[in-house]
């Protein structure tokens, strides 16, 4: 391909002008001056937790103890577990409402609208502590109730704009072949419109594992409680802080995690769509039928 064509094809699929000369070297520079930046603020923050010595062996030893490693561990299998209680029923919660969201009677479409929209608009906390309060619920289903009802009610949003979203065509051609309605959204609808909700699901189920530190506020025993149990036991000025630097990058490292999977999973489905291209034989004569020789 030679560069006038490369060029050609760059401009037919770019959003946006392709940047000359000077634009370029003004990006570069603009990418230099951020790194400058990013860099000493990170410096800063190595410098005040020096400066406030963070990182001395005393502050540290006490992760070393079984007990302390014990009640992290703890913590974290408790925070995985109501997460995966709350995304399981979260996405069974979300199809449901979208169903009803797309669903023909009235009444049905009215009633999942309402039930979205109020769970919507209300605060996490606000709905973990009524249910945790008011209803007297343990401190596990109490989380993943509020957890369950706000995150199933914008994923029912996410499946229902990701529904409408297929092309017209697609589901009129399922009509036009005889199928039913449920056929049509269960083989036609819903596989296609799952591939572009993807990342969207995903973000919001990162959301989801974040908002279990939540729990804390009502005396389950999740990662973050953990951590705030051992640094109100600590004896040193700050204990926060390492407790901090321990928990953070393990939050972060889940979130990552979910994230990497979303996009295994988008490629395995981008690879699926790909056929090989089959090899058709040559016309040749039918079987003669009996009685035709």
């Amino acid at each position: 391909m030679t560069a006038h064509a490369l060029h050609g094809d760059m401009e037919s699929t770019a959003l946006y002008d392709i940047p000359g000369p000077q634009a370029q070297r003004r990006h570069f520079l603009y990418g230099i001056l951020s790194t400058v930046v990013i860099l000493g603020l990170l410096a800063w923050i190595l410098y005040l937790l020096f400066d406030t010595h963070q990182f001395t062996a005393a502050k540290w030893s006490p992760f070393t103890y079984e007990g302390i490693q014990e009640l992290l561990l703890k913590g974290l299998w408790n925070t995985l577990k109501a997460f995966a209680y709350a995304s399981v029923l979260s996405l069974v919660l979300g199809a449901v409402l979208a169903t009803g969201r797309l669903s023909v009677h009235r009444p049905v479409r009215w009633l999942a609208t309402l039930c979205v929209e109020f769970f919507r608009a209300m605060p996490v906390l606000v709905m973990i502590f009524f249910i945790f309060v008011a209803l007297k619920v343990q401190p596990l289903p109490a989380l993943v109730a509020g957890l369950t009802l706000y995150n199933g009610s914008v994923l029912a949003e996410v499946f229902r704009t990701g529904i409408n979203a297929v092309a017209k065509g697609q589901r009129e051609a399922a009509y036009a072949l005889g199928m039913r309605k449920t056929q049509v959204m269960t083989f036609v609808l819903a596989p296609q419109a799952v591939r572009a909700m993807l990342p969207t699901i995903i973000s919001q189920l990162v959301v989801a594992l974040k908002d279990t530190s939540l729990g804390y506020l009502i005396t389950y025993e999740e990662f973050l409680h953990a951590g705030k149990l051992i640094a109100s036991n600590l004896d040193y000025d700050l204990p926060f802080i390492p407790v901090v630097m321990i928990i953070s990058p393990i939050y972060i490292g889940m979130c990552m995690l979910l994230s990497w999977f979303a996009t295994w999973v988008a490629r395995r489905e981008r690879r699926s769509l790909k056929t090989k291209a089959v090899e058709v034989a040559a016309a040749e004569p039918g079987v003669v039928l009996p009685g035709r020789e």
